[in-house]
């Protein structure tokens, strides 16, 4: 094994509590451990998969709540201790990955690392793993923060954008630009606005920079953070990272440290990318049949529907008449049948039930 492939590390973030997707997705079994888009394994499976072409088994750290630790080793079977990192409580990206750095540093002080949400959806894998490769390589090299933007297809307001400096691509390596703005989900006008320009990027939340590169960001930019994690370890106290989890500020890394940062470049990516973060971005995600119907699982006879999507459990049949723009999903005994352009009341759906499970 080459050096530099045996420095490379990688992050996966996967404490998300998933509700969006309720019923299919709860607080006990959040979508990052779903086969979510119908292709035989979960979404945290996935992307472990996709790590592996990147760096070593060993060397990939995950990242999630301490309530999903045992189903992580269920899902993953073969990992460390120091692969699953357990939070006590939610502090948001910042703490995650100063987490998970610590414990790398341990293990590798010349580390470069790539980080990388657990639950999206990546189409052309090749095109993806050539894309971090460069990415890490870049950030190995000049000790660079470098991230990836997805050409966008629509004004997205759930999305964050990247602005490159179209006009300062460097010579240093293919594709890459200068960072200049991020912007956390704007309103539709500007969203729009961003799309008509050709500067802006939807950001897939994966970026590559040394080990050093990232320990001097925090110290500069979140020096609390930096100090409460050094020195951390997989074999660090419980008792210890509760107490520093609950004064630890809740921040993302893109707030605290990203767009601050004056050392930022990006690439723009070559694969297809979808955060999935609703049903309906999963609809545009899946296949569809002829009538626009997206039937990820289960046995579905389908008579006058169309533009639906379907994901209920496999060996379920179900029988579909007279529907338009609909969700249709089940898991554990609960059945939601909504529409999907309002998907704004899904969340009152779910607490209604769970507040009427909750007084019975």
């Amino acid at each position: 094994m080459s050096e530099s492939k045996s420095t490379n590390y990688c992050i996966i973030m996967a404490g998300g509590p998933g509700s969006r997707f309720w019923p299919l997705s709860t607080e006990e079994y959040p979508k990052q451990f779903i086969d979510l888009v119908g292709v035989g394994e979960s979404m945290i499976q996935r992307t472990f998969r996709r790590c592996e072409q990147i760096c070593p088994r060993e060397n990939i750290v995950i990242v999630s709540s301490e309530r999903y630790g045992d189903l992580m080793h269920q899902q993953i079977p073969g990992l460390a201790d120091y692969q699953v990192l357990c939070e006590p409580s939610r502090r948001n990206t910042a703490p995650c990955i100063a987490y998970a750095a610590a414990v790398i540093k341990r293990r590798c002080p010349e580390a470069t690392i790539f980080v990388t949400p657990s639950d999206h959806f990546i189409s052309g894998w090749d095109a993806y793993v050539d894309d971090v490769r460069q990415a890490v390589e870049v950030a190995r090299q000049q000790g660079w923060i470098v991230t990836i933007g997805a050409q966008p297809s629509n004004p997205n307001t759930k999305y964050g954008y990247i602005q490159f400096d179209e006009a300062l691509t460097t010579a240093k390596a293919n594709n890459l630009h200068k960072v200049l703005t991020f912007t956390e989900k704007p309103p539709y006008e500007v969203a729009r606005h961003f799309i008509e320009s050709g500067e802006f990027y939807w950001n897939v939340g994966v970026f590559a920079w040394r080990l050093d590169v990232l320990e001097a960001a925090y110290r500069r930019f979140l020096p609390a953070i930096a100090e409460a994690f050094t020195g951390l370890s997989e074999r660090t106290p419980r008792e210890e990272i509760e107490r520093i989890y609950s004064i630890c500020e809740n921040i993302s890394v893109d707030h605290g440290i990203i767009e601050k940062a004056d050392n930022v470049y990006g690439l723009k990516a070559n694969f297809g990318w979808s955060d999935v973060e609703t049903w309906d971005a999963l609809y545009n995600t899946c296949d569809h049949d002829r009538n626009g119907n997206a039937f990820i699982s289960g046995n579905v006879f389908a008579y006058d529907v169309k533009d639906c999507v379907v994901h209920v459990p496999q060996g379920k049949t179900i029988v579909l008449q007279g529907l338009d723009g609909f969700v249709i999903t089940e898991r554990d005994n609960t059945i939601m049948i909504c529409r999907r352009d309002q998907e704004e009341r899904h969340v009152k759906f779910m607490s209604d039930v769970e507040l009427e499970r909750m007084n019975k």
